[in-house]
């Protein structure tokens, strides 16, 4: 696979379509990580003897099944001394910040003790065939009366409204995917942008916190400084507390001009 050589880091989409191709899942969000069904195959696929596979529950619905499964991720830990905190009750609530820590860490793990020798790994068969999300069974729709006899059209021209339907399908069903995939990008940018917008405002509290401290370093300054730093079209907002002096001013012109 060619995935390895990609840009780091990498963004949740990115991250949820590596998982997808290696275990032939179709995760949509990171979210679904949280299960740990998918991090104890990643470490089959390394180590087929190290973890028992056929314990892990890839169609579990509730908490405590997806805590059994970490609880196998941890023992295979154990057994190959990976010295790695397991955040358990954190990552089965299935919040995207912690969901998205812990597979970043486990993907730079992964590729770093991946030898590429695993190309004919069966991912579906070795746990059973679970974890694949079934399709919806069709609907039936209500009988309705038949139309009117009308007289049959020529065979040339059904084939030709056959064919020209199946090629509108196609390109509906195909646009649909799109649409899909494009809603899933813009959902997961959303979701990055928050998480490290919330991690640069705790650094600004922690810096403004030691304003005036001993702790206030030149280094701390920098900090700020660049924090603050602005781009062309991108600036604070209008100060405030000037427009209120400003206009305080003209006020005492004009009451002197009265006087």
């Amino acid at each position: 696979k060619q995935w390895y050589q990609r840009r780091v880091p990498i963004t949740a989409g990115e991250l949820i379509g590596f998982i997808n191709d290696c275990l032939e899942l179709n995760y949509s969000k990171v979210e679904q990580m949280g299960s740990g069904a998918a991090y104890c195959q990643m470490i089959h696929i390394l180590w087929p003897s190290k973890l028992p596979i056929k314990k892990v529950k890839f169609d579990a619905k509730l908490e405590h099944v997806f805590i059994n499964n970490w609880k196998i991720l941890q023992d295979s830990f154990k057994k190959l001394h990976i010295d790695k905190d397991v955040p358990i009750q954190k990552l089965v609530k299935g919040r995207f910040q912690d969901n998205f820590e812990f597979l970043q860490w486990f993907y730079k793990f992964f590729t770093i003790n991946d030898s590429g020798e695993h190309d004919n790994y069966d991912a579906v068969g070795a746990r059973g065939g679970a974890g694949l999300i079934k399709a919806a069974p069709p609907t039936r729709s209500p009988a309705k009366k038949p139309p009117p006899k009308k007289t049959a059209p020529s065979a040339a021209a059904v084939s030709n409204v056959k064919r020209s339907g199946s090629n509108n399908n196609a390109q509906v069903k195909q646009l649909e995917a799109n649409v899909n995939e494009l809603t899933l990008t813009v959902e997961g940018l959303e979701k990055e942008r928050d998480f490290y917008f919330q991690k640069l405002r705790d650094i600004e509290v922690i810096c403004q916190e030691k304003e005036g401290d001993e702790t206030f370093t030149p280094f701390v300054a920098q900090i700020i400084e660049v924090l603050y730093a602005t781009e062309d079209g991108f600036g604070p907002a209008e100060d405030e507390e000037g427009g209120e002096a400003e206009y305080e001013a003209e006020a005492e012109e004009e009451e002197q001009e009265e006087y």
